[in-house]
């Protein structure tokens, strides 16, 4: 039963390690009048047990508060003193967790994460210090590592669940949704901790931790890629739209990295420029290569490579699984009888093609420009006076139409903009946008979302690998550092791996935050994922993440920080061996760090969803030279990572010159065999409409005015705000009632003090003549 468990992923930093005991000497030192281990207690016992430390929570002494908060968080841990494997540590937390969350632990935690938030003495001892360290965040680490345990355990579903389990799991869903805070959903008490991090009125906040739980917490609430997926169907069942062509979660999972065929003509020199033998590698994909690099020849000719990039990484390894099929090549043939063997075509492409109606139209409107004279508008109907081979491809073109939610959403919008009547938000709510039972409180952090944006950039721009160290820049690695700084060597190399590993969690949750909201923004209400998108590429989020990109790519997939050793529950169940400098430069066993992949292909698909369909966006792309360095990524074998730079390459390609196109034959042939085709995307010719000069602040400020309709429409509750009179009377101003929101009174206080409190008045003014 407990071997269908997988292994919880560990979230403590290396430096935290002392912690663990701590927590259970803690828990022993409470607990030892009972006279028997946790594991030994009927249930009634454990909750009376729990009950106890319910009560004990709310004492007044802050030092009582935190030995009671580290005992929770032992049994959140899995007594691991009580086990024996890895196995049981893991099913007792299991247990536990679901017992504390019935016991009401997260309530009286969420109470006490917000005094700590709002202890204005330890927020202005943190600005002071001129160096914060792991003690400035003890009691904010604790109750963050309780959460965040509590939240991914219950999240996380199991065979053998059982049905109470189950049950609880919906109601922890739920209540994360619901105004647990001030009216608020607990996703937005989290937002506000990484907005005052990053005004630096909070430096002593661990942020890691913080943005480990929000996406949690979004996830647990919201649903992950899979949910989406199924929101998505039951979206276009209910706006009558086509089932999708296919299921492309699956899709992509079954996709292999491969590598781009090589023309005749390329094998041709490659065979006159043989001086050599060299071996040959089956070349079925990317895990096996015929040459270091298979896009190496491209790139030689329009950038010059960095000599790290070339000789370091994993491409010259070859899978254990492969290595019986190396062998030495017979002599050379003939120079005009390339060989046919090395070369797999697919067998079929692994998407169905997409048109557009726009796409149908403009094609319609050439072809009757060129045979007719004369237009019809947005009629693709008329077919008259066009030849035989017209009709048939408009038939070819109709029979891959797709029409995408998104469409259907922004022509119900000029619909009601073009209309004088206001329509109810809420009835447009429940025809357009593809509702979950969770939606309310997904647009309550929408405007906070807004704010948090740049928070967000600004996080992963300190954390990512190719930032250089600012005296300006925000400190997050004040929930890391210890208290000593360390004073030999093997300390120095420990700490090094545990700052590396901090910053790349950091970025993993980040990039997975942001994808997860801007799709679940975009499947809502297409103009709700625009204000996100546009609020990104003006926090310049494009130069960002290809400034991320730029840098030895294959290095950091496989950089090894991580100590396997001191990770949880290996570090609480076995003997500690001894750490040395040779074992620490070995790191695990690992030919990839998954955790750096999955950020990578992350920050791809934000990419790809800001400049999609987007001329001067994509322009961007081009001015800011992101060829050669999207072209280095594929050197990482990875099928969804590769897919995902061959479309951002796709897009662009068209505005590359034909001496690019010419000089790159082998990614041109991989975006043929792994991007999906739209039928009249003339991308790898240049002759498309959308070639034109292009205006940058035009094309946004017009998405903007679009925007902000939608808005006033769809929130303003003034509907008729544009056809009313102007009201100039003051007493009749002043006596009209004012509909305020049902929670409003919940942050009257927070409001009256930041609106009207914390703003200084001059008085003096009103005495000056005007």
């Amino acid at each position: 039963m407990r071997g269908n468990m997988r292994s919880a992923p560990r979230r403590q930093d290396y430096t935290e390690e002392p912690e663990f005991a701590l927590n259970r000497d803690y828990f022993e030192e409470d607990f030892r009048s009972h006279g028997k281990r946790w594991i030994e207690l009927t249930l009634d016992e454990q909750r009376a047990y729990v009950m106890s430390l319910l009560d004990a929570l709310e004492v007044t002494d802050r030092d009582k508060r935190l030995k009671v908060a580290r005992a929770i968080l032992y049994l959140a841990q899995g007594v691991f003193d009580e086990c024996d494997t890895e196995v049981d540590v893991l099913h007792w937390s299991r247990h536990n967790v679901f017992l504390l969350y019935d016991m009401g632990i997260f309530t009286a935690l969420l109470e006490l994460l917000s005094m700590e938030i709002d202890n204005n003495q330890a927020c202005s001892s943190a600005v002071r210090k001129p160096a914060i360290s792991l003690a400035d965040s003890t009691e904010l680490r604790v109750l963050l590592s309780i959460m965040y345990l509590m939240v991914e355990t219950v999240r996380v579903q199991t065979e053998d669940d059982r049905p109470e389990w189950r049950a609880a799991r919906e109601a922890f869903k739920n209540e994360l949704g619901s105004p647990l805070y001030n009216g608020e959903p607990f996703a937005l008490l989290l937002f506000t901790m990484v907005t005052k991090f990053c005004s630096m009125n909070a430096p002593h906040f661990p942020m890691k931790k913080v943005l480990l739980l929000l996406w949690k917490t979004i996830l647990f609430t919201l649903g992950g890629f899979e949910e989406l997926q199924e929101m998505k169907v039951r979206g276009r069942e209910r706006l009558n739209l086509p089932p999708l062509p296919e299921d492309s979660i699956k899709v992509v999972r079954a996709m292999r990295a491969a590598s781009p065929p090589a023309s005749a003509m390329e094998l041709i020199e490659q065979q006159q420029q043989a001086r050599r033998p060299l071996p040959l590698v089956k070349q079925d994909s990317l895990d096996t290569y015929n040459e270091r690099d298979p896009f190496k020849n491209d790139d030689a000719r329009d950038e010059e490579e960095d000599p790290e990039d070339t000789d370091s990484g994993i491409e010259g390894e070859v899978d254990p699984l492969d290595r019986d099929v190396i062998i030495q090549p017979p002599p050379p043939p003939p120079p005009l009888r390339p060989p046919t063997e090395r070369v797999n075509f697919p067998k079929g492409l692994p998407w169905a093609p997409k048109v557009r109606e726009k796409d149908i139209e403009h094609f319609l409107e050439t072809s009757r420009n060129k045979f007719i004279g004369f237009t019809l508008g947005n009629d693709i109907e008329t077919l008259v006076g066009l030849p035989r081979p017209i009709h048939e491809s408009v038939k070819t073109l109709k029979q891959h139409k797709y029409v995408s939610i998104a469409e259907v959403q922004i022509k119900r919008e000029d619909e009601l903009q073009q209309s004088f009547l206001r329509s109810n938000p809420e009835h447009i709510l429940h025809d357009c946008s593809t509702t979950n039972t969770h939606l309310k409180q997904k647009h309550r952090c929408n405007i906070v979302y807004y704010l948090c944006q740049i928070a967000l950039l600004k996080l992963l721009l300190a954390a990512a690998p190719t930032s250089k160290a600012k005296t300006d820049s925000i400190n997050i690695l004040a929930d890391v550092l210890p208290e000593e700084m360390p004073i030999t060597v093997l300390q120095s190399m420990k700490l090094g791996i545990d700052v590396n590993r901090h910053k790349e969690i950091i970025v993993k949750a980040i990039s997975a935050l942001l994808l997860l909201l801007l799709k679940h923004f975009k499947l809502n209400h297409v103009y709700q994922f625009e204000i996100v998108s546009q609020h990104l590429v003006f926090a310049n989020c494009i130069p960002l993440i290809l400034k991320f990109f730029n840098q030895n790519i294959m290095s950091y997939i496989s950089a090894k920080n991580s100590i396997c050793v001191l990770d949880f529950p290996h570090c609480v169940v076995h003997e500690m061996p001894e750490l040395t400098a040779e074992s620490l430069e070995a790191g695990d066993s690992n030919q990839f760090c998954w955790r750096n992949l999955f950020s990578c292909i992350n920050l791809l698909r934000i990419l790809n969803k800001l400049t999609k369909w987007k001329h001067s966006r994509t322009m961007m792309l081009v001015v800011f030279k992101s060829a050669p360095i999207l072209k280095r990524a594929l050197k990482v074998k990875q099928a969804m990572m590769q897919l995902y730079v061959l479309k951002l390459l796709k897009i662009q390609t068209k505005y590359l010159g034909r001496q690019w196109r010419k000089s790159n034959m082998k990614t041109m042939s991989a975006i043929y065999q792994k991007v999906r085709h739209r039928l009249n995307d003339d991308w790898a010719y240049g002759n498309d409409i959308d070639a034109r000069p292009w205006d940058f602040q035009a094309e946004e400020c017009a998405l903007r005015e679009s925007i902000e309709k939608f808005n006033s429409r769809r929130y303003d509750k003034n509907k008729n705000g544009d056809f009313t009179p102007v009201d100039n009377c003051l007493q009749s101003v002043l006596g009209q009632r004012v509909e305020l929101p049902e929670d409003f009174h919940y942050s009257y206080e927070m409001w009256l003090e930041r609106e009207v409190f914390s703003q200084p008045i001059q008085w003096e003014g009103l005495l000056q003549n005007p």
